[in-house]
């Protein structure tokens, strides 16, 4: 028992630096510095002062991020859910598919004729690089609620990339000689393999588990998370077992799973946003420990990363992006924002990490210059994301908590009870209830406003933002009234 005390010391310097990190969004909003940014270079700096805290494995940093970000793109997807993602699937698509093939080439050719790296490295580069982040965006966000289809977009984008990312750097060296040149044919069959597996995946063990969720019955409330959790890690395994991308069948689960009613959801949606918030916290304690300020001046490895940082940001995500979202019906306003926040973050420094076991020269470099790239994504562009919202025009409003709850149990599933929310310039927005024309089978009988309770009368006028409780007659469609609430009058936006 002698190693009780030392035991004991590890487990308060441990726990004090997680509330640390917990207290780090605090730090954030006063410093106006992303928490990311801070979780990095705190991680760094203690690597660099107490060298025993970086002696964790390339492979041991790999497995713990990847369940981390499989955790984050889940609840990603739950949060988006298909109704918002339905809304606004082809440019989600079409951004996170095309937008990512144009930004690691725009990237690898920067980086050739620029720099002068060869195109081995300079294609690794741009791969890494090329997906926006899940965990960034929503950690710069914060409570921050983005309007319209341009939140929509962007947060469709940072999870729907970052699978179509990680299979492409898979498959890139997978073809790869190490020494010099790429299997094109063998990184376009890998690639397509990945996808194809990872959505079939998702769709099917989203809808399986969704099954599963409503049908089967636990002995404790506390378990159905925890089954839910499990089933997302299952189709993670199932779906890299079968050669395909994990990271796309969970996020796609996670959007079956959205808006779908299940025993306990709000419970299991709780866990999940809190389970995300612990693994985007350790995604950048982990990913920075491995990081070694001594070698970024190394082969001008900072003065590279800086350049493709400017670059990514002023041409090659404006230019070719924006052509990728050309065809997209989104205000001028809206397009650039979405352009700005495309964020880097832990997926390009996990795909750095993969270098370093694809037998490739220089890796430390290459490790260094996407790690450059990111902290100057997060620092510049993620600080600037709210002011580039209001130079924009775009819809943000900052959602305060409701640490305080009122709720009813119920051992069937409720029919007829539908909850909104009032979409700006929906035909609910600015009319009182007795003119919305609901007829004797609808009446809401609960509105929230900012987090406190509205009486509900005819003569009370909603607004953009109230959550309202309605209930429908089981016989009557529920679409009807729901067009009331979250559909604009003046068309998507």
């Amino acid at each position: 028992m002698e190693d009780v005390v030392p035991f004991g010391l590890v487990v308060l310097v441990v726990a004090l630096a997680a509330l640390a990190a917990v207290l780090s969004n605090r730090i954030s909003a006063r410093l106006l510095i992303p928490a990311p940014v801070i979780l990095l270079a705190c991680a760094a700096v203690a690597s660099d002062v107490f060298p025993a805290l970086g002696q964790l494995s390339t492979t041991a940093v790999q497995r713990v991020v990847t369940i981390a970000l499989a955790v984050v793109l889940f609840d990603g997807g739950m949060h988006i859910g298909w109704s918002r993602f339905r809304s606004a699937a082809v440019p989600i698509l079409w951004l996170g598919l095309a937008g990512t093939f144009v930004t690691a080439g725009g990237l690898a050719l920067g980086a050739h004729e620029l720099f002068g790296l060869d195109w081995t490295t300079a294609l690794v580069i741009g791969t890494a690089l090329s997906p926006t982040d899940p965990a960034v965006v929503f950690s710069v966000l914060g409570r921050r609620e983005v309007g319209g289809r341009a939140g929509v977009i962007l947060e469709g984008e940072s999870g729907a990339n970052d699978p179509v990312g990680i299979a492409l750097m898979v498959s890139l060296l997978a073809g790869s000689s190490g020494a010099g040149g790429i299997d094109a044919g063998a990184t376009i069959v890998n690639f397509a393999l990945q996808m194809a597996v990872g959505g079939v995946v998702g769709i099917v063990g989203g809808r399986l588990l969704l099954a599963f969720m409503r049908r089967v019955q636990l002995p404790s409330e506390g378990l159905y998370a925890l089954r839910t959790l499990a089933g997302a890690l299952a189709l993670y395994g199932i779906a890299t077992v079968a050669h395909g991308s994990g990271f796309l069948a969970v996020f796609i689960a996670g959007i079956v799973l959205g808006d779908e009613a299940a025993p306990y959801k709000g419970d299991i949606r709780r866990f999940h946003a809190s389970l995300s918030s612990i693994a985007e916290i350790v995604v950048f304690v982990v990913l920075g420990l491995t990081v070694s300020l001594r070698t970024l001046p190394d082969g001008n490895a900072w003065a590279i990363g800086l350049g493709l940082a400017v670059l990514l940001t002023i041409v090659i995500r404006p230019v070719f992006a924006g052509l990728v979202l050309m065809p997209v019906k989104l205000k001028r306003g809206e397009r650039i924002f979405v352009l700005w926040s495309g964020l880097k973050g832990a997926v390009p420094i996990l795909l750095g990490t993969f270098v370093f076991s694809s037998g490739m020269t220089g890796t430390t470099r290459i490790y260094d210059i996407i790690l450059v790239v990111v902290v100057f994504s997060v620092l510049v562009q993620g600080s600037l994301v709210p002011w580039v919202a209001a130079r924009c025009r775009v819809p943000m409003r900052m959602v305060e908590p409701t640490p305080w709850g009122l709720g009813l149990r119920f051992r069937e599933p409720p029919k007829g009870l539908h909850r909104y929310r009032v979409a700006v310039g929906s035909a609910a927005d600015g009319k009182a209830i007795g003119d919305l024309g609901l007829g004797e089978d609808v009446w809401i009988s609960f509105i929230l406003r900012r987090g406190s309770p509205l009486q509900v009368r005819a003569s009370t006028v909603l607004a953009a933002g109230d959550d309202v409780l309605v209930q429908i007659d089981p016989a009557e469609p529920a679409s009807v009234p729901a067009r009331l609430f979250t559909e604009s009058r003046r068309g998507q936006l």
